[in-house]
């Protein structure tokens, strides 16, 4: 369902108007050298359109804390940050139409923040800093206050720097009063790349991979034998599914609820059980293929929104992408792989009715072949298809940079947060605008934009992330119904971190 706003339509203006004023205090001092006059975080619009958004009348309270935590993780003790102390943060839950208030605590060493992964909300909620926000500083707390406008399975993760590549991240299920699907269990399943605290950190890897990545000769290309570590880089993993190069970073361990394929998790049910996974990608740099040996998934959401229901035997996430499945038990102990695509690595949990013995670690297969889709891929529900519109806007977004110099750009600039207006895409509220991701790199990158669902073509999947190949070209629309300022960028963190990123920017 989408939210239109009509200008003429006052209601509720002077609560609005009040909510504008009450946040503005927190809203980042951005300077707008373009002269062009924008729709900042704490313009009255932001709350004019969020109070438009359907309500239960009915609040969600929670508090988090973001802190150092203690942990062991494949028979090592670390430190790491993460939220209440947990290698996965609490699923936060509500119903749509409910108001979630979140207060959080900073406890790190540094300024944080919470972005909603895949949320229309409003803009001075979206968590980042410098943009919408100003970070949270240490030994500070900030209040996150917004409608749950659409159902569906999302998550919430920091904003500043590298800090998701710790464990700041949690998932945030949105249900739908009317669910259409029929199933006995539901499961949330967060996938994750791990190196902190490991081999290193991820600023330190970010630091490595900075200096850039000269093509070694004699590497070999081509094959998805996990390539060659050098320090923090991988060198030479591939994957024909998504293109060539499968990522760039080495990680030792793959958690799978934050848990590594030495104590799997194990998820008891009865044999004809049929089970809603909802499926969460949280990691850096690694794509994960998702399934059953020799059992199917029904995929029946991505990012969120229905799909036509497809038939499969595994599906590829990107990183920031999430996927709902229908899964019907099988007696005794099943396997559920994850398998680090192009990088010979896995996590996996367990499946067990009572019955049977658990497969060993050694026995499992390492491949899973067949039908295999992403999310792009699917057709989306007739429900949610956007109607049929000629484009008001059009943004051709490059994506530009390359593993050598490590240099990722969006047509050929670096993004500064110092400067966030330099090279916006604008767009006014109420067109339809399409965008152009076209991939000029030789890597594949997860495409996300905040604050918006997008169509992929006429009548493909609605998503929030994309995954775009090699020299690929992924034409997406979406209504510009949610004012104020959006960032879009790589979900890769460090092709972000290294400046993948640009703003769709509201103007007046």
């Amino acid at each position: 369902m989408t939210y239109q706003f009509n200008r003429r339509s006052f209601l509720g203006l002077s609560i609005a108007t009040t909510a504008a004023a009450a946040l503005s205090a927190c809203a980042p001092k951005a300077q707008n050298s373009t002269g062009v006059s924008r729709v900042l975080p704490t313009d009255p619009l932001i709350a004019e359109v969020e109070n438009l958004r359907p309500s239960t009348g009915k609040t969600v309270t929670k508090t988090l804390k973001a802190e150092s935590i203690s942990t062991a993780m494949a028979g090592e003790k670390i430190t790491t940050w993460g939220y209440d102390k947990k290698l996965v943060a609490p699923t936060l839950r509500g119903m749509v139409g409910d108001q979630l208030n979140l207060n959080l605590t900073n406890e790190l060493p540094e300024s944080t923040s919470i972005h909603w992964h895949g949320l229309a909300l409003r803009n001075n909620a979206d968590g980042v800093p410098g943009l919408t926000q100003e970070a949270v500083e240490t030994a500070t707390s900030y209040s996150y206050d917004f409608k749950l406008a659409h159902p569906g399975t999302y998550w919430y993760h920091s904003h500043v720097e590298m800090q998701r590549e710790r464990a700041l991240y949690g998932a945030l299920i949105i249900d739908d009063p009317q669910e259409p699907l029929q199933y006995d269990k539901e499961w949330v399943i967060v996938l994750d790349d791990w190196l902190d605290g490991v081999t290193g950190t991820p600023d330190e890897a970010m630091k490595e991979l900075a200096k850039g990545m000269a093509p070694m000769s004699g590497m070999s290309h081509g094959s998805e034998d996990g390539g060659m570590v050098m320090g923090h880089m991988l060198m030479g993993a591939t994957s024909d599914f998504l293109g060539g190069d499968a990522g760039d970073v080495a990680y030792p361990l793959h958690l799978f609820n934050g848990t590594t394929i030495e104590k799997p998790e194990v998820f008891m049910a009865q044999p004809g059980d049929r089970v809603r996974l909802r499926i969460i990608n949280a990691a850096g740099d690694t794509a994960y293929r998702v399934g059953v040996p020799k059992q199917k998934l029904i995929v029946t959401h991505t990012d969120g929104f229905p799909v036509v229901h497809a038939e499969v035997d595994a599906v590829v996430l990107g990183m920031g992408e999430r996927i709902d499945a229908l899964l019907t038990i099988q007696d005794g102990f099943t396997p559920l792989l994850a398998l680090a695509e192009g990088k010979a690595q896995m996590a996996y949990g367990l499946i067990a009715t009572g019955t049977g013995t658990a497969p060993r670690r050694g026995d499992l297969p390492t491949v899973l072949t067949g039908e295999i889709v992403d999310g792009g891929q699917l057709t989306a529900d007739p429900s949610v298809n956007l109607a049929v519109k000629m484009p008001d806007q059009v943004h051709e977004l490059r994506l530009t940079g390359g593993m050598e110099d490590y240099d990722w750009g969006i047509n050929g600039h670096r993004f500064d947060m110092a400067k966030p207006f330099e090279h916006t895409f604008d767009l006014k509220e109420g067109q339809r605008v399409e965008v152009k991701f076209i991939n000029d790199t030789d890597m594949w990158h997860p495409m996300h934009i905040h604050g918006h669902t997008f169509q992929i073509g006429q009548s493909g999947a609605r998503k929030d992330t994309v995954i775009v190949r090699p020299r690929e070209t992924v034409t997406v629309q979406f209504n510009a119904d949610n004012p104020g300022q959006w960032l879009t960028h790589c979900h890769n963190a460090y092709h972000a971190e290294r400046g993948m990123m640009g703003v769709f920017s509201y103007v007046k």
